[in-house]
């Protein structure tokens, strides 16, 4: 797995590039500004990219705009963003174009060193990983009037794990339920949501992007 990091904090830049190359991960290169870091993906063209949301000159959105550009110049690329806070907006920019090979984490998160490189290899394998705090905010402040309020609180439970890029027999061990029950509440999900089949789509997916995607699930 070939990496690139963009972190404008040389501390954790360095840490990550070291703690990544411990588990015999190839970083191929760092950046601390977002022109640095979409030159490393031309000229490296590697399989992930760590991104910090906020980088120079402004600490605002400057990471996310990156990852989306890098993701337009290298449309396989997977992308799992950091950020200090839970930043709904910017999850959601970044998650717009679809979720395959995607996550955002909290910072908080890499001192969880089996859960980060767990969703790292998600993100890499083509999975989705996203912060059990950004899903859990999204769907607290959903409101009566949204699609989510047809859900019943374990099919949201379910959609939550679903959204951390869980599959069913790990979503099954966490709610402590069969496999078997896990499938019903996700049938139940799509038809609530009115997901019908389509080759087209991935319906799990639709269905985290479903409620990422809803402004009223921002407030």
């Amino acid at each position: 797995m070939r990496i690139v990091i963009a972190e404008d904090d040389a501390l954790l830049r360095e840490g990550l590039a070291l703690l990544l190359r411990a588990e015999s991960l190839d970083v191929v290169a760092t950046a601390d500004s977002p022109a640095a870091f979409l030159s490393a993906v031309d000229t490296h063209r590697p399989d992930v990219a760590i991104v910090d949301v906020r980088m120079p000159p402004t600490h605002t959105d400057e990471g996310i705009v990156a990852a989306v550009e890098a993701r337009r110049r290298q449309p396989d690329l997977a992308v799992l963003v950091l950020s200090a806070y839970v930043e709904q907006t910017f999850a959601t920019d970044l998650l717009a174009g679809g979720a395959v090979r995607l996550g955002y984490l909290l910072k908080e998160r890499v001192g969880r060193v089996e859960e980060f490189l767990g969703a790292l290899h998600r993100v890499a394998g083509g999975g989705t990983a996203i912060d059990p705090e950004v899903v859990g905010q999204l769907l607290a402040r959903s409101r009566p009037g949204s699609t989510l309020s047809r859900l019943s609180p374990r099919e949201r439970d379910v959609l939550a794990l679903m959204a951390e890029g869980l599959g069913n027999t790990a979503i099954s061990e966490r709610l402590f339920v069969t496999e078997g029950a896990v499938h019903k509440h996700i049938r139940s999900i799509f038809a609530k949501l009115d997901l019908a089949p389509d080759d087209r789509a991935d319906r799990r997916v639709t269905a985290v992007l479903r409620y990422l995607e809803d402004p009223r699930s921002r407030g």
